[in-house]
């Protein structure tokens, strides 16, 4: 099945300033503030269903993996930005163990790697700021390298943002890299009774996400943002090791997709102040895409401050979705057909999504120079209409290291 873990490069921006005056030692001096956030997220992630890709859209989707990461933003001046952020995921599959024959094979356990570096300047126009990162992730059987640029542009009284980001990435999907008998990019990893054929020709992906987004305060209450995105992608959009099943009982072939896939999703928030120490964060998101599958998202975020330092945010989400024109089940593929997939992800299905977060704020010194800022422990439950269910646990820690 697949496994989707977001990895991601952050651009943010800095506060500081030098300055004298005159030459009187007396006088009042401005002193250059540099500040550096450091934030640390570990998260456990556990699943289980019975529709997997890579057993034809039969069987186990166990999976679990426990991520460790850790982002820094070092904030020199009020011109120079730069982040770093880096994490390790460690991955257990028994759906992918089922690539091979053999129970508890080495394709049960895999890790992924990434790293994610960004550099931002304010601009000499005034309220611009571009930006410029770039990264690797890596895992068993893909190669992923991004490279993105944005510009971001704030209105003289800081109530309005327009931003724009082109985000590309050039994956790599052969197998091997993480493999003690090879590290290093080998072949393609088919399931195992399908080896004795090269089923493509291709092993590289690449993705280009243009992202844009409008953030406007109505009034001290209310405020609203808009993302419209586009995204395109070409090559081996098909992952070569998910078996398909056909309607004549015994043709037996690997997922194939088109090789070109355009994304369109839209969305809206819309937060308000409703009094009381509340706050009303909605979300709506649609989708659409070549393949067929239109989409809709609805979230509601409700934070209550319970204190100035103690703050409590119940979380709902429901998503719904049409299947894309090339998903059948199991043994329901015709063999004449050009291209076909059993992978329920794009599949028709309803989901819902219940979390709460509690967050902790309290800018407590730790040691010199060093503050903590807050923890946040958030739990989310999934479910979705073809029985796929998940929990996920995450635990954040923020810390501030600020010197003149």
């Amino acid at each position: 099945m697949k496994r989707l873990f977001i990895a991601a490069g952050l651009l943010a921006a800095y506060f500081a300033a030098s300055a004298q005056k005159g030459n009187d030692s007396t006088a009042y001096k401005k002193q250059r503030l540099s500040r550096t956030d450091i934030q640390i997220l570990n998260s456990y992630y556990t699943q289980d269903g019975d529709h997997s890709a890579v057993t034809g859209g039969i069987g186990t989707e166990a999976l679990q993996v426990f991520t460790t990461d850790i982002s820094v933003s070092h904030r020199r001046d009020s011109i120079n930005t730069i982040d770093i952020a880096a994490g390790i995921d460690f991955i257990t599959s028994a759906s992918t163990d089922n690539i091979n024959s053999v129970i508890s094979s080495a394709s049960r356990h895999d890790r992924r790697f990434h790293i994610n570096a960004g550099y931002s300047r304010q601009l000499q126009k005034p309220h611009i700021r571009a930006g410029i990162n770039t990264g690797f992730s890596m895992e068993s059987d893909y190669l992923s390298l991004p490279i993105g640029v944005s510009v971001i542009h704030e209105n003289a009284d800081q109530s309005r943002q327009i931003s724009a980001s082109l985000q590309c990435y050039f994956d790599d999907l052969r197998w091997g890299r993480l493999d003690p008998d090879y590290y290093s990019p080998h072949d393609l990893v088919y399931p195992e009774e399908l080896r004795d054929t090269a089923w493509f020709d291709i092993y590289r992906r690449q993705s280009y996400n243009l992202n844009l987004a409008l953030f406007q305060v109505v009034n001290k209450r209310i405020q609203f943002a808009i993302f419209p995105e586009a995204v395109y992608q070409k090559g081996l959009l098909s992952t070569p090791f998910h078996r398909v099943y056909f309607n004549d009982g015994h043709t037996l072939r690997v997922e194939n997709l088109p090789r070109e896939r355009w994304k369109f999703p839209l969305g809206l928030q819309f937060n308000m102040f409703v009094g009381n120490n509340v706050i009303l964060r909605s979300y709506y998101r649609f989708y659409h895409d070549n393949f067929g599958i239109n989409g809709h998202t609805f979230q509601l975020e409700t934070p209550v401050k319970i204190n100035p330092q103690l703050t409590v945010s119940p979380l709902l989400r429901f998503y719904t979705q049409t299947a894309a024109k090339y998903f059948r089940p199991y043994k329901e593929h015709d063999v004449n057909a050009a291209f076909y997939t059993s992978d329920y992800d794009l599949s028709a299905f309803n989901s819902y999504k219940a979390g709460i977060s509690v967050r902790y704020a309290l800018f407590q010194p730790v040691l010199r120079h060093y503050s903590f800022r807050e923890a946040g422990l958030r739990y989310s439950y999934y479910k979705r209409s073809d029985h796929l269910a998940a929990h996920m646990l995450t635990l954040a820690l923020e810390f501030r290291h600020t010197r003149q």
